[in-house]
This record gives C-alpha cells, structure tokens and sequence, in this order.
C-alpha cells in the first residue's frame, strides 16, 4: 500500500481512538451527574443533529475541493471538542450540574460537526491513492485500524479515568487529536477537486445528486437501509453505562471493555479479510446482519459480564463483515465525481442509525426497562433482515467482483 494511504490510515486511527475515549468519558460523566437513561440517548441527539443536517453540505463541498484539507480541518474541531470536556472536568467544582451537561452536550454537538465533514472527505481520499483492485483491501485496512482504535480508545479510556480521573484521560484525548492532525501534516499527495464534474442546473440540485443516486441504484439503497434499521434498533452503545453500573456491576473500567468488546470481535474479523477475498456477496451480508441481531439478544439476556462482553464481541464480527462488504460496494459503484455527495448519504445512514439508534435505546429503556429494550432491538433488527431479503433481489444476488470489473 502507498505511503500516504498509511499516513492517512494512522491519523484515522489516531482520531477515532480520541473520539472513543471521549465517548466514554462522556458517557459516564453525564450519566453520573444527571442519572437517567434518557439523557444518555441525547448524548446521540446531540451528535446526529450537525452529523446529519450538515452531511450534504459537507459531500458537496468534498467534491469541489480537496477532501485531504478538509479531514485536517475535522480534527482541528474535534480538538476543541476535547478541550471544551477538558475545561468542563477542571472547572466541574464551581459549575452548576446544569451548566456542566450543556457543556458536556456542546461538544458531542462539535464531534457531530467533524463527523459530518469526516467520512465523506476520507472516503473521496481513498480511491485517489490505491488502486481500483487495492480497494477491498483498503477497506478492510481501514477498517481494521477503526476497530482496533475501538478497542484501545474505549478500553484506555474507562482505565484512564478509572484510575487516573478525568483531568489526565480528557488531557490524553487532546494529545491523541493533535497527533492525528500532525499526520495529515505530512501527506505529500495533494488530491485536487475532482474533474469532469457534470453540470447542475442549481446548487440544491447538486446537493441532493447523490441522494437521487442512492436511492435509484438497486444495490446501494437497500445496503444502506438495511444497516441503518438494524443498527438502529439493534445498538446498545448508549445502555452500556447502565449495564455497567446496575446490571453487571463492574464500573467505568467495565464500561470501557464493554465499550470495546464489539470492537475486538470487528478487528479479529478485519485483520482475516485484509488477507483474504471471501465474503463478497450478497448473501453473506445478510447472513452477517442476522448473526449480529442474535448476538444483541444474547447481550440483553446475559447477566454475566464474561458473557455480555462475549456477545459484543460476536457482534462486532458479524458487524464487521457488514460493514467491509458495504463499503467496498459503494465505493466500486460511487463515480469519481460523486464520491463525497454519495458518502455524506451514506454518512446520514449511518448517523441515523448510530446517533439517532442512542436516542431510541434511550427512550426505549426508560419505556420498556433496561433489558426489554435490548429483546425489542435485536428482534427488530433480525425483522429487518427478512424484509430486506424479499424486498431486494439484486442484493440477495450481489457479488462485488463483478462490480470490481464494472
């Protein structure tokens, strides 16, 4: 692989390491001072909202100029997010609770703002620095390099506060930010705006291109549907503090493994398709959804921490194979020109299922319990699955070394 495809590589990591760390620690922070379920799911409101609202505006603006300058200027806002949780934790003696959360919800709203500019700029980068038959490849590097950030971020992010308080593990988020952006520093490549761009009649019809793209193509729309109800309704990221704290009783430092337990099966399952081309088809997309529904049900009805970290891990896997094979997919199928306004619909998928999936889990716990919320995702998500299927043939039948020759 290309030197600058490593270097970039290593800021991602170096980003999503921070970004998970902080989640953590917010996690705890605000769950700690306000005590409610409901109030954690709004950690995800708080992020979707600019995650979403400012996706198309972000894949437009990707794809008229160069995506490598605005990822340096994600982890420039992702910087003052960390620093912004920093002040909150020195100053927390002489701030009222109330003043404490809106700070703390403020910058989960600037980790949404990066968020938005994030994926569609890396995803633009990417296919500019390795070639079209490296893609799978990359994918699955990249998102080997996720994942183990996933591990590592939450799991030193629990210890470090656990054991070191909030002052040095919010310190240590705002090092790892800065050196993320000292790696896109040294990118040698420059990747000008792309060419032959087509010409729209308006800006809004350039805005709204990739989603009219989407939603026609007999592949990409159901992919991304079908992660986005899953995912939606099968995550249990914004329960976990309370798994950690009333069910399993193991604390922040248990929180910080429950945290990483999807990433560990994710990175296993990466590393093996990094050096290996199966599972590329259809079917096996589905049947990876269908093991990671199952696998959230094993979770909702565990009371052993052994065993809830177990099946998060499993789900990571399954999750992990969803993800390769669909990245790959929209990447093979995107239009050079295209590829930012196609990721930032992507971007909204995922934001709608990852931020607004917090908020669900939220309400639902408060509605249904705890527990019970996680039996409703999970029999979701494997609902989802089945619809899916029938609905979308071209899917049930895709094969991605055909759209590799396409």
């Amino acid at each position: 692989m290309p030197l600058d495809f490593k270097k970039l590589l290593t800021a991602r990591f170096l980003f999503t390491f921070a970004v998970q760390m902080q989640a953590v620690i917010l996690g705890w922070r605000i769950y700690e001072l306000l005590q409610d379920p409901l109030y954690l799911g709004l950690i995800g409101l708080a992020e979707a909202v600019p995650a979403i609202g400012l996706a198309l505006y972000a894949g437009y603006l990707v794809d008229r100029t160069k995506p490598l300058l605005v990822y340096r200027r994600v982890m420039f806002v992702s910087l003052i997010s960390g620093i912004i949780v920093l002040g909150e934790h020195i100053y927390a003696s002489q701030l009222p609770i109330l003043s404490q959360a809106i700070l703390l919800y403020f910058a989960a709203f600037l980790t949404g703002m990066a968020r938005a500019f994030s994926q569609p700029s890396i995803f633009a980068s990417i296919p500019r620095l390795v070639e079209r038959d490296q893609l799978m490849q990359a994918s699955a590097m990249s998102s080997s390099a996720m994942q183990i950030a996933r591990i590592a971020g939450p799991a030193f992010g629990g210890i470090t506060f656990g054991f070191l308080g909030p002052i040095v593990s919010s310190s240590i988020v705002c090092i790892f930010l800065i050196a993320a952006y000292i790696s896109m520093l040294l990118i040698k490549k420059v990747i000008p705006p792309p060419a032959n761009r087509p010409d729209h009649t308006s800006i809004s019809e350039e805005l709204f291109s990739g989603g009219i793209f989407v939603f026609k193509h007999p592949i990409l729309f159901p992919a991304l549907t079908l992660d986005m109800i899953s995912v939606l309704f099968g995550g249990v990221t914004a329960l976990l503090p309370i798994f950690a704290s009333d069910i399993l009783m193991v604390g922040p430092k248990g929180l910080g493994l429950l945290r990483a337990a999807p990433a560990v099966g994710a990175t296993i399952m990466s590393l093996y398709l990094a050096r290996t081309a199966r599972f590329r088809t259809g079917k096996a997309l589905l049947t990876a959804v269908t093991g990671f529904g199952i696998s959230i049900l094993i979770f909702g009805i565990s009371e052993n921490f052994y065993l809830s970290f177990f099946a998060l891990a499993l789900s990571g896997c399954f999750d992990s194979v969803s993800m390769i094979i669909r990245a790959t997919a929209v990447q093979l199928a995107s239009p050079d020109y295209m590829r930012g306004k196609i990721s930032a619909v992507n971007s909204i998928f995922i934001g709608s299922s990852n931020e607004i999936g917090e908020v669900e889990s939220g309400i639902a716990a408060k509605l249904l319990g705890t527990a019970p919320a996680v039996y409703f995702g999970g029999i979701m998500c494997l609902i989802t699955v089945a619809v899916i299927a029938y609905w979308s043939p071209a899917l049930r039948n895709m094969d991605l070394k055909k759209l590799e020759s396409s």
